[in-house]
């Protein structure tokens, strides 16, 4: 196993999640299986306590692991699926060696840092490192690591001196440090200025690292002169030097770490230059392909997201991610109205009219209407008012978690006349609770006690707008996080009303997808379809929300129309009573066609079924 490791110096923000991705596609296109860790030097077990305000978006994996937004970008880049244990943190690492001690694994020992921690940093490295994440067998070629936080923070010593300790274990050849830094322009000076980047370099090698690559983050790009100060100050050879200034969209920076070839520079150190002979070349022409075409986009597609951490976009970034994927595959420049659900409310418009009015007008310019998830009830008005705009004026609508529990309250107050419809996150003791905390959840732990992961759906009809944007599959797996779901015993009304429910979970109890009938596009989704979208393949809601708002919905429909679908061989299910099981429904000498009641799915996902003494369950 080869490393990279990726880390930063100056400032936080360079972009060092972005950069890593990038390193990955760039040595994954060069033939190399890649695997990526993030190190968060937090003391938080995970990220799934903390506000999106202050640390972006809580990214959302297969497994259910709370991770940071990071992760997200590694599995959008190098289209894999990481696991919970590839975001290494503080927390985690304390918490198993606190573990550990209590047990006597240590012997009685003094638990120190180092080299208890340290080790236990190492161990966690390898053995993530060897999880294969593409779907193919084996471990990767190489793991590209990236540590949060900036050179020189208290936070983050314990791992610099594990990875100090790491590149003497994996030995030289095994192992390539990366470091971002920044070369800033002083307006009053006007020339690049490296002396940041030289004490961030001189920091780092105080810490027993030497970088074998600098890549430099600028406004413009670098000079040569600058270049070759950097190199002689910082003891990195020039051709080693690479530069990452501002591009027109992020998917520019693989192929500009092509053009100043980092995969010869970084596979040199690896020493995987060549294959029999044959020297390595990135094969990029899809990619570079997609980002020409992001940047030729002219005829804009206008959304307006709606919510209430709209002055941070990373608190939404798989969202606009999952966006910017439909628009570039319905050709169009994506522009985003950002409307702060609070200022839609009429207490705003008291208070501040102009918030008010400016907040309205974003969202009539609007040709399509988005409702994230999220958290609390501030703002959970002007997000109801939002959805009766969209349903009212036939605008489409998108709600995602939280957006979809909004659109099914507002329909509830408006079409079946339930003016205090609620639901009990917000109103517990609400005479219609439309929306109910989970059976299972805690209310005592917030950490990991949400329903999460991938989970599946199971789509009830084949002439909904969204069975035919998943291509009418009988089932779709969605990653979620969520603790409170539609009323299942108030969903008899809603469908007398007109409020279809088209996707449901195995035990039929869990609503995951709502659609009006009526309505040019008006889609809810329980879980996040943001979370599994890649630039190359476009999450199907978000495809159907932008071709909707940019009149291209039918062709998309009639399109995925025309696809094959799957033909599966016909087999009898397996059929479990009392705990055991009885082969293709057999069951006493009479088929599962004898049994008082139908079928269930056992919910596996394998197409078994369960039973009781009386029948099959229900």
């Amino acid at each position: 196993m080869k490393y990279v490791v990726v880390t930063g110096g100056v400032v936080s923000g360079l972009g060092k999640g972005v950069t890593a991705s990038s390193i990955g596609v760039l040595l994954k296109a060069c033939g190399l299986r890649i695997t990526s860790i993030k190190i968060d030097p937090y003391l938080n077990t995970d990220a799934g306590t903390m506000s999106p305000i202050e640390h972006g978006e809580v990214y959302v994996l297969d497994d259910g692991g709370e991770v940071d937004l990071d992760l997200g970008n590694y599995e959008r880049f190098l289209d894999i699926k990481l696991t919970r244990d590839n975001n290494i943190t503080t927390g985690k690492i304390y918490q198993s060696v606190i573990n550990k001690e209590r047990k006597g694994v240590y012997l009685g020992k003094t638990v120190q840092v180092v080299p208890h921690i340290t080790d236990e940093i190492q161990e966690w490295i390898e053995r993530t490192a060897s999880i294969p994440v593409d779907g193919k067998e084996g471990p990767a070629d190489i793991c590209v690591i990236e540590l949060g936080g900036t050179i020189g923070d208290i936070e983050s010593m314990p791992f610099i001196e594990a990875l100090g300790q790491f590149s003497y274990r994996v030995g030289k050849g095994n192992f390539c440090l990366v470091h971002v830094s920044l070369v800033p322009v002083l307006n009053a000076v006007g020339e690049q200025k490296t002396k940041p980047t030289q004490h961030s370099v001189r920091g780092l090698r105080g810490l027993g690292l030497a970088p074998d690559i600098l890549a430099c983050r600028s406004a413009e790009v670098l000079d040569e002169n600058v270049k070759e100060k950097l190199s002689q100050f910082c003891h990195v050879p020039a051709d080693n030097i690479v530069n990452l200034h501002d591009v027109s969209n992020i998917w520019h920076i693989p192929l500009m770490l092509k053009e100043q070839k980092a995969h010869d520079s970084i596979l040199k150190v690896l020493n995987l230059q060549s294959v029999g002979g044959v020297p390595r070349m990135p094969k990029l022409d899809e990619w570079t392909e997609r980002a020409r075409t992001c940047d030729s986009l002219n005829e804009p597609v206008k959304i307006a997201m709606v919510g209430k951490y709209t002055g941070l976009s990373d608190a939404y970034l798989s969202v606009l991610k999952a966006l910017l994927h439909a628009s570039v595959a319905c050709n169009r420049k994506l522009v985003v109205n950002w409307v702060p659900s609070p200022d839609l409310e009429e207490t705003t418009c008291e208070e501040n009219p102009e918030a008010y009015h400016t907040a309205w007008n974003l969202l009539k310019g609007a040709e399509g209407i988005l409702v994230p998830g999220g958290f609390g009830d501030r703002g959970v008005q002007g997000k109801i008012l939002a959805a009766k705009y969209a349903r009212e004026t036939k605008i489409p609508f998108l709600g995602i978690c939280l957006g979809m529990q909004i659109a099914v309250i507002e329909f509830a107050r408006s079409v079946m006349k339930l003016p205090g419809a609620n639901s009990t996150e917000f109103d517990p003791d609400t005479r219609s609770p439309c929306v109910i905390f989970m059976p299972e959840g805690s209310k005592t732990h917030m950490g990991g006690t949400m329903r999460l992961g991938s989970r599946r759906t199971y789509f009830q009809t084949s002439n909904s707008k969204a069975a035919k944007l998943y291509n009418n599959v009988s089932y779709v797996d969605e990653r979620h996080r969520h603790r409170y779901e539609v009323n299942p015993e108030m969903v008899p009304q809603f469908e007398k009303a007109g409020l279809s429910f088209v996707g449901k979970d195995e035990t039929q109890k869990r609503m995951e997808i709502i659609e009006l009938p009526d309505h040019p596009f008006y889609v809810g989704a329980q879980f996040h379809p943001e979370f599994k979208s890649r630039p190359g393949k476009p999450s199907a809601l978000f495809l159907g929300l932008i071709a909707a708002s940019s009149g291209q919905l039918s062709t998309v429909l009639q399109s995925n129309s025309k696809i094959k679908k799957p033909t599966h061989k016909k087999v009898t299910p397996n059929v479990y009573l009392n705990s055991k099981l009885y082969p293709n429904g057999h069951i006493n000498g009479h088929t599962n066609s004898h049994m008082k009641k139908p079928l269930k799915p056992l919910g596996n996902g394998n197409g078994n079924y369960y039973a009781n003494g009386n029948g099959l369950q229900v």
